[in-house]
């Protein structure tokens, strides 16, 4: 019987991403970050209109938008911070930012 050979996913990872500190790693660790954020986000405002007992149809209404964009936002895809914003202020949410280096805001 033959042997398995296993690699380990960072080995795969150098191999085929570059090693650590490489421009390409980079980029690719950087946009696995802002869609795990995205990811978040999302799912945050899908929470806070499910304890509203809201359909995304009706937040899309109080936001000014259809509701197949509402579903894009709560999946991750395709919002901006204007769009993050409004989605909290449709839902009576206030949201602070709080930025690298100590920069705080509240948005809503």
């Amino acid at each position: 019987m033959a042997q398995i050979e296993y690699t380990s996913i960072e080995s795969l990872e150098d191999k085929y991403l570059g090693a650590i500190g490489t421009p390409r790693r980079d980029a690719f660790e950087e946009s696995v970050n802002e869609e795990i954020s995205a990811y978040h986000i999302g799912e945050a405002i899908r929470l806070a209109r499910k304890n509203k007992n809201l359909t995304q149809e009706e937040l899309g209404e109080l936001m000014g938008i259809k509701k197949a964009q509402v579903s894009r936002i709560e999946s991750g895809h395709t919002f901006n911070l204007s769009t993050v914003t409004r989605a909290f202020k449709a839902l009576g949410l206030h949201v602070n930012l709080e930025v690298e280096g100590g920069l705080k805001m509240a948005l809503c």
